[in-house]
């Protein structure tokens, strides 16, 4: 199956006949037919039925156009790429990131992004900490957005943001007038956690060593989760402040002592080529996540 066979074919499917499609490929009519024939032979498809001299597409020619088609959608594709390659040096951008910075911080990049690079494709891929590491360190993704760092990354890790953890409370609880809460004003309270295995929630158990007596009645991996959780009576929690802000109007958000650090990592393969779309990307980044963490 050649090309110039695959041309003919979809001239004649939009032309109707063979001679029209010499025309429009400025080629003789029996060359156009020989190509038919040679793709028909090499497809072992019959592409047309041949009635009085004209050409009538079968079921099989109808099927085939569909799928050449869609071949040639990719190739238009890589075309777009090809362009967008020659402009940035790359002309997609590939992003994992987990839950809590993708429905925080990451839209707000994301535009001021896309202002500067409109024609550029970012594809963006939401999970678990160490899925995020597993595909910069397989270079699937140009670059990561982490929580804590996993227990053996395969990337180069660059801290973007530190935040104290906030407490976050159910409306109208007994400890909303408070100005900070400590781990022994939540004995007794039913408590949110993060899931076993979150650096985060070793942090914070690390806080209640030496005064535990919270009631560990739930645990989820994921910020906003816990926050939705938490609004609806079924305890508090400690999570990242950014996270509770986007449901402040559900939550009672207090500061909370100790400090308990929530560090934002961007995570990049090691030994990367130089790509000017993952610097910019990341210099929008650490901008937003700064003017974000100020406004706290």
């Amino acid at each position: 199956m050649k090309f110039k066979e695959i041309a003919a074919f979809q001239a004649v499917m939009r032309s109707g006949s063979m001679t029209a499609a010499a025309t429009e490929l400025y080629t003789s009519q029996p060359n156009v037919s020989r190509l038919i024939a040679q793709l028909e032979h090499s497809t072992s498809l019959t592409l047309f039925t041949r009635t009085a001299g004209r050409l009538t597409p079968t079921e099989e020619g109808l099927a085939f156009l569909r799928e050449v088609e869609r071949a040639f959608v990719g190739i238009d594709a890589l075309k777009d790429a090809a362009r967008n390659i020659r402009q940035f040096g790359k002309g997609r951008l590939r992003i994992a990131t987990v839950p809590s910075l993708a429905l925080t911080v990451l839209p707000l990049v994301l535009q001021r992004f896309h202002a500067d690079f409109p024609d550029v494709n970012v594809a963006m891929e939401t999970g678990s900490t160490q899925l995020v590491a597993d595909r910069v360190g397989s270079r699937y993704c140009d670059l990561g957005l982490v929580s804590f760092l996993p227990p053996a990354a395969v990337t180069e890790a660059q801290p973007v943001a530190e935040l104290a953890g906030c407490c976050v409370l159910p409306p109208g609880h007994r400890l909303a007038e408070r100005e900070v809460i400590t781990p022994a004003d939540l004995a007794g309270e039913s408590f949110i956690s993060m899931g076993h295995g979150d650096g985060l929630r070793a942090a914070i158990d690390a806080a209640f060593v030496d005064d535990d007596r919270r009631v560990m009645h739930f645990e989820t991996p994921y910020g906003a989760t816990i926050c939705k959780m938490v609004g609806l009576g079924l305890g508090v929690a400690i999570v990242n402040p950014l996270v509770a802000r986007m449901h402040q109007s559900e939550v009672v958000i207090k500061p909370f002592q100790p400090h308990i650090p929530f560090v934002s990592y961007l995570l990049l393969a090691r030994n990367r080529p130089a790509n000017v779309l993952v610097d910019r990307f990341t210099e929008r980044m650490i901008e937003v996540i700064a003017a974000e963490t100020a406004s706290l």
